[in-house]
């Protein structure tokens, strides 16, 4: 039975990047409209009942499809039965999208910094895949944390970026650097403190050969709860400010689980 808010969608492509991360595309319908960093509902259904969960796309406001990137949880209800799917099945997809880790959020600053921890690259993916950010910033410096360097999904995209922004961006664009941090192997040249860790202690402003400054510096950060918590903590106490809609300022997070 679908869900009169959802519309059926087909499953076109899954691609796994370790036996936990997955990415998967999925038809979009012509009347579905979102900002790059917003989340859709998706709905799996389990006899009678409709599994939904909420995903950020990490596809770009512009493509004719949707991409999502997911963990698969440990007897996850929703989670379990997507990585069973192959193309040709259907999942439902909400006929709205939703959330705040937008652009929209910050209305200045010279230097945005991305900070995400595991599939919370998922909304800066599509962020970097639209020309909006690359024109509104000089600097953009993508952190990029998981545990082992199996997980850092979608990076020959980030490379290609680091030398060729994406086609739809035209004229003078921003400077993008590229920090992974892999905290349970040594990989060379990567960063393997906890991102908390180094921000505290100076080692990320170090390794970026910029610092975190109010004036010029805005923050998104996307990530799990924890991680999340303790940068609000790290970033407020240096002076910035949580943007919010009535009142855009300096630093916007989300959490993903």
């Amino acid at each position: 039975m679908t869900d009169a808010s959802m519309t059926v969608e087909t499953l076109t492509e899954i691609r796994r990047w370790t036996p936990k991360l997955f990415s998967f595309r999925l038809t979009r319908a012509p009347g579905f409209r979102f900002r790059a960093g917003q989340f859709a509902r998706l709905g799996l259904q389990s006899g009678e009942e409709l599994i939904a969960r909420a995903y950020t796309m990490v596809s770009a406001p512009h493509d004719d499809f949707l991409e999502f990137f997911s963990i698969q949880v440990p007897d996850g209800a929703f989670t379990s039965r997507l990585a069973r799917l192959q193309a040709g099945d259907t999942l439902q997809v909400g006929r709205a999208a939703f959330g705040y880790l937008t652009l929209d959020r910050f209305v200045d600053g010279r230097d945005l910094w991305l900070l995400a921890t595991g599939t919370g690259v998922a909304p800066f993916l599509s962020m970097l895949a639209e020309a909006e950010i690359w024109q509104r910033f000089e600097r953009i410096l993508l952190v990029y944390s998981v545990r082992e360097a199996a997980e850092l999904a979608y990076r020959t995209q980030i490379e290609a970026w680091l030398n060729q922004p994406p086609p739809v961006v035209d004229g003078p664009v921003a400077r993008l650097s590229w920090l992974p941090i892999v905290t349970r192997e040594q990989v060379p040249g990567m960063l393997s403190q906890r991102m908390t860790d180094l921000l505290r202690h100076g080692g990320l402003e170090a390794a970026a050969g910029l610092d975190i400054d109010p004036g010029r510096s805005r923050v998104m950060v996307c990530g799990n709860p924890q991680m999340t918590l303790e940068m609000r903590q790290i970033l407020q106490s240096r002076g910035l400010a949580l943007s919010r809609l009535s009142a855009p300022a300096q630093l916007a997070l989300e959490q993903f689980w």
